[in-house]
């Protein structure tokens, strides 16, 4: 292979890759606009899929200075929510594991009853409670570790 079929080679490959790489922009942009209706939605991508470069030419220019906007508007929102999330953990919210293991430190050092640590249990899972042993089996039975 000569070094001028390299180097053409090479200019395709980044063309490809450059190509891909605005698609998937175009895309991500044009889904992620709510504004638009999902007919317009889909006109856009029947033009960029069928006239290829066109269609993506048309949409740069049409809608171009609107897709920054939108992903300035998008990482916002992602770092307020990342800032909603950090301040959660900073402020120690305990997780359901945590809980369940207080219930049973709780039990097993008899601060509640059985009954009472079902209860909670349940509460904390969402479901309901198992039901109660009689009195005359649970003297004798062995107190499981949840």
């Amino acid at each position: 292979m000569e070094f001028w079929d390299l180097m053409a080679s090479i200019f395709w490959f980044v063309l490809l890759f450059t190509w891909i790489s605005m698609l998937m922009t175009i895309f991500g942009d044009l889904f992620r606009d709510h504004e638009l209706s999902g007919w317009a939605k889909a006109l856009w991508t029947l033009f960029v899929i069928a006239v290829p470069w066109l269609g993506a030419l048309v949409y740069l220019i049409v809608r171009g200075r609107s897709i920054n906007e939108r992903a300035l508007a998008q990482a916002r929102r992602n770092e307020e929510a990342y800032g909603r999330y950090f301040e959660n953990a900073r402020a120690g919210t305990t997780s359901t594991a945590d809980e369940l293991g207080k219930l049973a430190d709780l039990r097993d050092r008899a601060a509640i009853s059985t009954e009472e640590f079902q209860r909670a249990k349940a509460k904390l899972l969402g479901s309901e409670p198992e039901p109660a042993a009689p009195a005359h089996r649970r003297e004798h039975a062995v107190p499981s570790a949840t």
